[in-house]
């Protein structure tokens, strides 16, 4: 959902636009954040369905939740009614892709909108020692075969949500030269990723930021 002068604050606005859409509310690769050169992977939300506006937790249902999650889903659809799992977890799921596509073509910009500050300047950091080494990303997600909602925390208004995504990712890491130095166009490795986002509950910004990022 998110990325210089006029074509900043444009991008900025649409990635605004879109990730709040894709997180959710209803009225709303290098694989983790510091990555490794040849096998760099990058990073790739989610939402439960609206419920009646009444104070009782409605029962979670057969979604792609685990049970020890459950129990903190319930207490997020409490402390906002609006919010959705099945939209929050179409949403994962382009964020997912945003945020692994902004941080293989190495857009700061976007990633700042799609992360924590933490998660940010750990994307950043991991980008520049990329082009300090003269090194560019060929990655390529294949497909996400699952998202799954693995553990939900509620203290007070803030929520993080942890989310697991089974994915194939096909990587090529080049030199300066343009030289292949690892991994391949033709091969999907199969990719197990556990990342967390977090938001303070009715509050007036919208938008579920990647706030860590783990390997299954």
């Amino acid at each position: 959902m998110t990325v210089y002068i006029v074509v900043l604050a444009m991008v900025a606005a649409f990635l605004a636009l879109r990730l709040y859409s894709v997180l959710g509310k209803r009225t709303g690769h290098e694989q983790r954040p510091l990555v490794r050169a040849a096998e760099d992977r990058g990073l790739p939300l989610t939402v439960p369905r609206s419920v009646e506006s009444t104070p009782e937790p409605r029962q979670v249902g057969p979604q792609p939740i685990e049970p020890r999650a459950e129990q903190g889903v319930r207490a997020v659809i409490a402390g906002e009614p609006s919010f959705d799992v099945a939209r929050f977890l179409d949403g994962s799921q382009a964020a997912y892709r945003m945020i692994l596509e902004a941080y293989w073509r190495g857009d700061e910009a976007a990633l700042d909108e799609l992360c924590t500050a933490e998660v940010r300047d750990a994307f950043a950091a991991a980008i520049a020692a990329r082009r300090e080494a003269g090194e560019t990303l060929e990655n390529r997600l294949v497909r996400i075969d699952g998202a799954t909602i693995v553990e939900t925390v509620v203290q007070g208004r803030d929520a993080r949500i942890t989310v697991r995504f089974d994915a194939d990712i096909a990587a090529v890491t080049r030199d300066a030269e343009g030289n292949v130095i690892a991994g391949t166009m033709t091969d999907a490795v199969e990719t197990h990723d556990v990342w967390t986002f977090a938001r303070t509950l009715k509050s007036s910004d919208p938008n579920w930021k990647l706030a860590d990022t783990d390997e299954a």
